[in-house]
């Protein structure tokens, strides 16, 4: 008899971990799992699913502003004719259960929370026959209601979980394979537009669980012996660099891949705050292989990270920074320049501290707006205050002000290609950054390579400067109420945006294509 199959439809960019942790448990007991990217067309999932002909097919529903593509991808499925069990799990789908299954009748449960344990358990039922009402963690349909059974404790020892499942490696550059992991699931902060502190608490775990470092450079060894990777990118939301224990987890870490002979031949990037960079464990850090780091700044005024419940300060942001730059460690960064209360002024605080961080060029800029998250208190005090707008999935608001709205909107089209798209400039800056670090920490400095980022980052700091200088000077104009969006004068800074965004792309090209050169030849 063959084994149950089930299919797992996920976001597949730089790996779903995820998905991958639910296809190896699944394996694990024999059942046969395979992961589906969710942007494929829906023929192309159609026809893997008629030809798969599994049990059970698994919807990833992380996000909140992806319900709708997801639902009208599982309607689809269903008038075309796949009859499986159709469940879904992820961060969305585990907080709001009900109004999931609502809003997509077609699907059959919910797996919640932490999903290894539960969803081998449905497999198993469903494959045997037996009742799913007695599977903890899952929500199902029973006629027309909707019966949530008592939650799964998580499992408290992550070791326990096989290496996840993970696509063939891709390369990262100057052809070196990466790979993502983890070394823990949780966060510990509270901040005020993250729904992760609620995630924890609901699902009845501690806010925090790490792996043991010997089994997250077990699996490094592991990566680096059979598939060839060298380049390691930790998706923790907050890596351990702080465990709150006592024990000192970078270190051991550190040691573990000393003692694999590995500190000299792989690279990794990490997630933290910045507050909790120290000159000490970050040194360390780096002789051991690290290169990036990405730090949640998000607002550069002590008001602003107050609203934000980020208890840390401006100074102590500029103070983790600082030891980056000093380390010669690179670093990417989240910012929060609109949020819902900002003002014109509070904006200008911002567009300083922006310059006084990436005006050397040392990193590109960028900036996005908040998001009303779901279950986050930014939701609930926007939804008090009756500032929330757009159908549920797709919450956005409005800022106090036509002035700033108009703004808004008018400088997210100007920088649209810019920050987003992936060859636009903060995209392909953050890559000829990467190449550097690559190219130097695998083939050492030379006078060639000198020049190449020198370039990189005289253009960076050019265009971060650019971007900084024009985004005042169109907040002046739009903050005295005194314009028309579609007058000439308007359209010449779109023009001009469009314009500087080529030039400085054309020298960020010039320079990887040069560091790709000297990569050849050292090969």
């Amino acid at each position: 008899m063959n084994a149950p199959r089930v299919a797992l439809i996920a976001f597949e960019q730089f790996d779903n971990l995820g998905a991958g942790y639910l296809a190896s448990a699944l394996t694990a007991y024999g059942y046969q799992a395979e992961i589906i990217r969710f942007t494929d067309s829906g023929k192309t999932i159609l026809d893997r699913l008629k030809e798969m002909k599994p049990l059970i097919a698994g919807f990833s529903i992380i996000f909140q502003y992806h319900i709708r593509e997801f639902r009208d991808l599982i309607s689809y499925l269903r008038e075309e004719g796949i009859g499986c069990h159709f469940t879904a799990g992820g961060y969305y789908a585990s907080l709001k259960y009900r109004e999931l299954l609502e809003f997509i009748p077609a699907l059959d449960s919910v797996v919640r929370f932490e999903g290894e344990h539960t969803l081998t358990e449905l497999v198993r039922s469903l494959s045997s026959g037996l009742d799913v009402a007695n599977i903890n963690g899952l929500v199902y349909r029973n006629n027309s209601k909707i019966i949530a059974n008592p939650l799964r404790p998580p499992e408290m020892d992550l070791d326990n979980f096989p290496f996840p499942v993970r696509q063939t490696p891709d390369q990262y550059a100057l052809g070196r394979k990466y790979a993502t992991l983890i070394a823990g699931r949780g966060c510990a902060h509270n901040c005020s537009f993250c729904n992760n502190i609620v995630y924890n608490r609901e699902s009845g775990g501690p806010v925090r669980r790490t792996r043991s470092p010997a089994k997250v450079a077990g699996e490094i060894e592991y990566l680096v012996s059979e598939t060839g990777c060298n380049i390691f990118l930790f998706q923790d939301d907050d890596f351990p660099v702080k465990t709150g224990k006592g024990a000192d987890w970078v270190a051991s870490f550190c040691n573990e891949l000393r003692s694999r002979n590995l500190a000299r031949k792989i690279m990794w990037k990490i997630n933290c705050r910045p507050d909790e960079i120290d000159p000490v464990k970050f040194r360390l850090m780096k002789d051991h292989g690290l290169f990036l780091v990405f730090i949640g700044i998000d607002d550069g005024t002590d008001s602003g990270l107050r609203n934000l419940n980020k208890k840390m300060t401006v100074s102590q942001t500029i103070a983790g920074i600082t030891v980056l730059k000093s380390l010669d460690i690179g670093f990417d960064f989240g910012f929060m320049l609109f949020q819902p209360g900002t003002t014109f002024s509070g904006l200008a605080e911002n567009l300083d501290f922006l310059a006084t961080i990436c005006g050397d060029g040392y990193t590109p800029l960028t900036f996005l707006k908040l998001m009303p998250y779901f279950e986050t208190r930014v939701e609930k005090t926007l939804r008090k205050e009756g500032r929330l707008k757009g159908m549920p999935g797709l919450l956005d608001y409005d800022f106090r002000g036509r002035e700033l709205n108009d703004y808004y909107n008018f400088v997210t089209v100007c920088f649209s290609d810019w920050i987003k798209e992936p060859d636009g400039l903060v995209n392909i800056s953050r890559w000829a950054r990467n190449y550097s670090h690559v190219f130097s920490f695998y083939y050492g400095p030379t006078p060639l390579f000198y020049k190449a980022a020198g370039k990189i980052r005289d253009t960076i700091s050019a265009s971060n400067l650019f971007m900084i200088s024009k985004m005042k000077e169109l907040a002046g104009i739009f903050s005295s109420g005194r314009y028309d969006p579609s007058c000439e004068s308007l359209v010449s800074h779109r023009e001009e945006i469009r314009a500087k965004h080529n030039i400085f792309c054309r020298e960020i090209n010039e320079s990887i294509e040069m560091i790709c050169r000297m990569g050849l030849c050292q090969k």
